[in-house]
């Protein structure tokens, strides 16, 4: 199982880039290296995101799926049954970190 506060701090880290990069791309709109470099991160930030759902639960509602069920069974009122994850918590922004 990976480090849940390593995955958290590598997806902020990715979030930042992507976001940096959307406002720079406000004004350069025609910045290719930018553009590259924009499809990399973002396409990064999904990966992690997916990859932190599967294990921890999902971080935003893009990452919700019915099919992923919070693998480690951790604070899960439903272990191993298919359920609604975004209830599945503590949260990280309400001190879940474990």
């Amino acid at each position: 199982m990976a480090d849940r506060t390593g995955m958290l701090n590598q997806i902020n880290e990715v979030s930042f880039a992507v976001n940096d990069l959307t406002l720079y791309l406000d004004t350069h709109p025609l910045d290719t290296e930018a553009m590259n470099y924009f499809t990399q991160v973002s396409s990064q930030r999904k990966k992690l995101l997916k990859d932190y759902a599967e294990q921890f639960g999902p971080l935003t509602m893009d990452c919700v799926c019915t099919e992923t069920n919070n693998q480690t069974n951790d604070h899960t009122k439903y272990p191993g049954q298919k359920h609604w994850t975004w209830s599945d918590g503590p949260l990280p922004w309400e001190g879940g970190m474990y």
